[in-house]
């Protein structure tokens, strides 16, 4: 490489046809801070290929981009010196830039007034806490974003008629020193006027018990984006936009108009899927969305797969405040069938729900179960009537594969002869459930379950409310619904108790493909200290447009029939 220090840019001439475009040049900047440095790189990067040519122009051109990326920075006494890096090619030419970028411009004041009812509102004041200090070093973008930052809060809180007195950025270059002035009018600040509901099939009284918008509240756009998310989240709706009327604002007040489109009355959905558990297994959903002016609402859903075939209603009942108050009735039929026992379930339930702000859900049901199974020769049927009450909490971030989540529930449900039960039974179930991200590539995820059945008359339990491990969603490595306390002939029969645990590893190789590695643990029991059943195993995963796809390979250490197993599974992770 051949390095030659130009006075000006007449001496490339020597090397070069003046003034002809170069098709690659590139710039190498030398003596500047990482920030510095990146703000002059974008600068540069923004001349066209066209425009780069050495001659007088170019040279003045990158001098004035230079100094613009400096001055934005607080720097406006730089010296520059150029030097020309070429391999005898007018194909492939770098400018060296060194650059003193010289003492930086120190804020001596800062003057921002506001004047009207701004003044008072709390939400300026914390606002304000970011903005540049006296003494900091002047930063432009730091300047604009105050500017902009507080005429853009005074529309979102309904300052409806305010506008600068005053905007300046006073510099003076040779006293290193910037003043800040900005005097902001706000005028008084604008209340919600009449909610008007345009189209409505629900009544508006069951809208109201979730209004965030109140006639007289001042103005504030992030409760009409809430109110907005919050209608959409009803499946009421097929659209839903909320607009203030900034045509007929008057004496202080902005009417709302909330404009509705009604979801279609008749919703069909299907889906199918696969894992080694089930094989192959389809769902069909009917859905009518709302009923009635109330917002009563109707799910059906029929599961077919080869162990298991479950058909059920919800009809939903909303109540005043209905995003966190509903009441929900149930009918079911489900038929199941493992390697030892088959059985069948109708069932009904009548439950209230509360969510809480805090995420967590909760309900009191109050179930009735008509069971019957078959196990080996035994036949049975009871009928039970089981009050219990449930909590859960699933958060996560969007995305199929997400970064970060979590799931926790618990339920207890009791069965008693006092109100006419065939047995006597309590029993508890929990799950818990974390996902976490060291960085894009490498996610961490575990699960930890357990439960326990209470009773003197376990052997009238139906295998509905015992507990089997082993399978996709359970500890790989073993079959579905295996392990568990064996009959005389090595049949499952479940356990009173179960705990389960897991641990995996995710890395991404590419693009939504990753890898896998996990441990699984877990026992079933009754009469007996547990037996721990630990497997391992590597897989792939892929974040499909419809969900995460999981296909794994295990080994179980207590698995006496296979070496490995297969596990194929297509579903949320949580």
């Amino acid at each position: 490489m051949m390095k030659k220090k130009l006075i000006s840019w007449l001496m490339s001439g020597l090397m070069w046809v003046h003034g002809a475009v170069i098709a690659g040049i590139k710039f190498d900047i030398h003596g500047l801070e990482e920030r510095l440095k990146e703000n002059v790189s974008v600068y540069l990067d923004a001349i066209p290929d066209s425009e780069r040519q050495l001659d007088f122009g170019f040279q003045a051109r990158i001098t004035n981009e230079v100094s613009k990326a400096l001055q934005a920075l607080g720097h406006y006494d730089s010296t520059i010196v150029f030097s020309i890096e070429d391999n005898m090619s007018n194909k492939d030419i770098t400018v060296v830039l060194d650059i003193k970028d010289g003492p930086p411009i120190l804020i001596t004041d800062v003057d921002v007034q506001l004047n009207g009812a701004a003044a008072f509102d709390p939400a300026f004041a914390t606002f304000l806490k970011s903005a540049p200090k006296k003494g900091d070093v002047l930063n432009q973008g730091q300047y604009d974003a105050l500017k902009s930052g507080i005429q853009s809060l005074a529309i979102r809180r309904g300052y409806f008629d305010s506008d600068y007195a005053l905007t300046r950025l006073e510099v003076a270059p040779k006293l290193k020193k910037a003043y800040i002035r900005l005097h902001f009018n706000s005028g008084s600040r604008y209340h919600l006027g009449q909610i008007i509901y345009k189209n409505s099939h629900i009544n508006e009284q069951l809208l109201d018990s979730i209004l965030m918008l109140k006639e007289g509240n001042p103005y504030l756009a992030s409760d009409l984006s809430a109110y907005n998310q919050a209608l959409s989240n009803t499946g009421w709706f097929s659209s839903v936009l909320i607009e203030a009327e900034f045509d007929y604002m008057r004496d202080n007040r902005i009417p709302i108009s909330v404009y509705l489109n009604p979801a279609p009355s008749n919703q069909l959905e299907t889906g199918i899927g696969y894992s080694t558990d089930s094989g192959l297994r389809v769902k069909f959903g009917w859905m009518k969305p709302w009923l009635n002016r109330r917002g009563h609402s109707l799910h059906t859903d029929l599961y077919v797969s080869k162990p298991k075939t479950i058909l059920g209603s919800t009809y939903k009942i909303p109540l005043e405040g209905f995003q966190h108050k509903y009441y929900e009735v149930q009918i079911g039929f489900v038929k199941h069938e493992n390697s030892n026992i088959e059985s069948f379930a109708w069932s009904s339930s009548v439950s209230r729900h509360w969510k809480y702000d805090s995420g967590w859900q909760g309900s009191v049901h109050f179930n009735w179960l008509y069971t019957g199974y078959t196990q080996g020769t035994n036949v049975n049927i009871i009928n039970l009537f089981l009050p219990g009450i449930n909590f859960f909490r699933v958060k996560h971030q969007s995305g199929a594969m997400s970064s970060w989540g979590g799931k926790e529930s618990i339920t207890f449900d009791v069965t008693d002869r006092l109100w006419g039960a065939e047995i006597n039974l309590r029993r508890v179930v929990w799950q818990t459930s974390w996902i976490r991200s060291l960085n894009t590539n490498n996610r961490i995820i575990m699960r930890l379950n357990g439960g326990g059945v209470f009773t003197h008359e376990f052997k009238r339990v139906p295998p509905s409310l015992r507990f089997f491990a082993g399978g996709d969603n359970s500890i790989r490595g073993y079959g579905y619904e295996l392990i568990s306390p064996k009959n005389n002939i090595g049949k499952p029969l479940g356990g009173s108790y179960i705990t389960t645990g897991s641990l995996e590893y995710n890395y991404r190789i590419t693009g939504n493909y990753w890898v896998a590695m996990f441990t699984d643990v877990g026992d079933t029991w009754t009469n007996r200290a547990p037996s721990w059943n630990m497997s391992v195993g590597v897989g792939v995963r892929w974040e499909s447009p419809i969900g995460p796809v999981r296909f794994d390979v295990a080994h179980g250490f207590k698995n006496t029939r296979d070496d490995f197993r297969l596990h194929f599974s297509l579903g949320p992770e949580l």
